[in-house]
């Protein structure tokens, strides 16, 4: 038998993902979900009550998942298949769908301004570290080291925001964004879907109208 280094082999694996994901999800510019459903309940979770539904947490996994793994740059499409379903069974849907994401989406712009009031409460004590720092170049050396060893830990923590934290506080913004802008449409089987570029310019123009809403409601 031929000896083979396996390990090397399984590193070497490519993925071609942009290839899997333009053939899976993209289609002329949108990134459509297809979710199979058996019935109401695979959406609405069963514990919640008339006029005030919430999603199952299962299809939330799902939905986050899908559409975590496309690209940023492409807006959502979620096409829900099943036979079963009532025309309220579907408007209710897409508004508890609808709901659910901008709750999300409001709770990560809640995360996003705290975040954004420790970046700055750090950066001005930063400022000013340096400046008691430079200062006490000439006193005794125990509060030099211990302004020094401040100095470190807000610079480590400030970094860690910028390239760390700060990234997936984009990440997630984004990601709640484009679910809170998703479009949901129904149908009884699956068919890869073929938008036209009048479809693409329809949906954007729908998304780019709803955002600008929000920026109206705020006001």
């Amino acid at each position: 038998m031929i000896e083979r280094d396996i390990v090397k082999l399984f590193e070497s694996r490519k993925s071609h993902i942009d290839y899997r994901l333009e053939k899976d999800y993209i289609r002329n510019g949108i990134a459509t979900l297809p979710c199979n459903i058996s019935g109401y309940d695979d959406v609405i979770s069963t514990y919640s009550v008339k006029n005030y539904e919430t999603l199952n947490t299962d299809f939330v996994d799902y939905l986050k998942t899908a559409a975590g793994v496309t690209p940023p740059e492409y807006p959502l499409v979620l096409n829900i298949i099943s036979e079963c379903l009532s025309q309220e069974e579907k408007r209710t849907i897409k508004e508890v769908i609808q709901d659910y994401f901008a709750y999300e989406l409001g709770t990560v712009e809640k995360e996003e301004k705290r975040h954004k009031r420790i970046f700055y409460g750090m950066f001005f004590g930063l400022i000013i570290l340096v400046i008691l720092l430079w200062h006490m170049q000439s006193q005794s050396e125990e509060p030099f080291e211990l302004f020094f060893i401040f100095f470190y830990f807000i610079g480590d923590t400030f970094c860690d925001y910028i390239f760390l934290t700060g990234h997936d506080l984009r990440r997630d913004r984004r990601l709640a964004g484009r679910l809170a802008s998703i479009k949901v449409v129904f149908s009884e089987s699956y068919e890869k879907p073929d938008y036209t570029d009048s479809d693409v310019s329809k949906l954007y123009s729908e998304i780019e109208k709803d955002v600008k809403e929000t920026y109206q409601k705020e006001e």
